[in-house]
């Protein structure tokens, strides 16, 4: 397994996070750091410098409690596009090379870190954009969606067990459980099984933003109250009908919500072909 690093936070803050993870990260970070980590306890935090570029901390995780669950090391710095690239280099330099797009998440899903879902929802997090969003993202985070797919696993295979055995048994006319308990087992689980479903198209509206279009005739305010809610001449407002031709929207907030309001032709029967 290759030792890979990265810049881990966004450009123009003061202070910039540089991610290594891997079998080789303490002894790569060690070669361009004034102190020796290859024997220092995990969950420690070490002042010194890199070569003659910056003071900087670095913490130190060992495997298997670290966010991959590789031995880890971050090194925290000014946040200078110029040290941070050339930290960068330098950890290149000694036998790193640049993580992939979302490598460290994979590297914690394939070392039983976190599962699949939670996976996913760490992209979810980076990206939400309102308190709904987010709350959603950190419930499935913390393991709220697979908790509740694992609890229908174990109804599932109880019932597969049951049904086997009536089966494997059915000729000796012996009842291993009541018809009515199966069939209410069946039920309640199909049950849970349509409700989770049904709450995906809830939450990728959550997530994507709360479609909201606004319909009416011409000339009734339809793009006015657009520009009101967003606080901005986003659409073009003109007592001639017909003004609005194609779809124009915009994202706001409202209570925690992201919602996206949309623009519409007006309507009415017209011989305006664009119309």
């Amino acid at each position: 397994m290759s030792t890979i690093c990265a810049i881990a936070t966004a450009p123009g803050g003061a202070i910039g996070i540089i991610r290594v993870s891997g079998p080789k990260s303490l002894e790569i970070v060690s070669s361009i750091f004034n102190k020796d980590l290859t024997e220092v306890a995990p969950n420690t935090v070490h002042h010194g410098r890199i070569s003659d570029l910056d003071e900087v901390l670095v913490s130190v995780f060992r495997a298997p409690h670290s966010y991959t669950g590789e031995d880890s090391v971050e090194i925290s710095c000014h946040a200078s596009s110029y040290i941070l690239n050339k930290v960068e280099e330098l950890l290149c330099h000694h036998g790193c090379r640049i993580a992939k797009p979302g490598e460290f998440t994979q590297r914690a899903y394939l070392n039983g870190k976190m599962d699949l879902s939670q996976a996913e929802a760490v992209a979810d997090l980076i990206a939400a954009s309102s308190a709904a969003s987010h709350r959603i993202a950190l419930n499935q985070l913390r393991g709220n969606i697979s908790h509740r797919l694992g609890e229908l696993r174990d109804k599932l295979l109880h019932l597969t067990s049951l049904m086997e055995l009536e089966l494997d048994f059915s000729e000796e006319d012996v009842e291993f459980a009541d018809r009515s308990q199966l069939l209410a087992l069946a039920e309640d689980t199909a049950a849970e099984i349509s409700h989770l479903t049904a709450t995906f198209s809830d939450g990728n509206a959550l997530r994507n933003g709360v479609p909201v279009a606004i319909v009416g005739a011409p000339n009734v305010g339809k793009s006015t109250l657009l520009n009101a809610l967003l606080r901005d001449d986003k659409a073009i407002v003109s007592p001639v009908s017909g003004t609005t031709r194609d779809l124009v929207e915009d994202t706001i907030t409202l209570g925690g919500i992201l919602f996206r309001f949309i623009d519409t032709a007006g309507l009415r029967h017209t011989n305006d072909t664009i119309e």
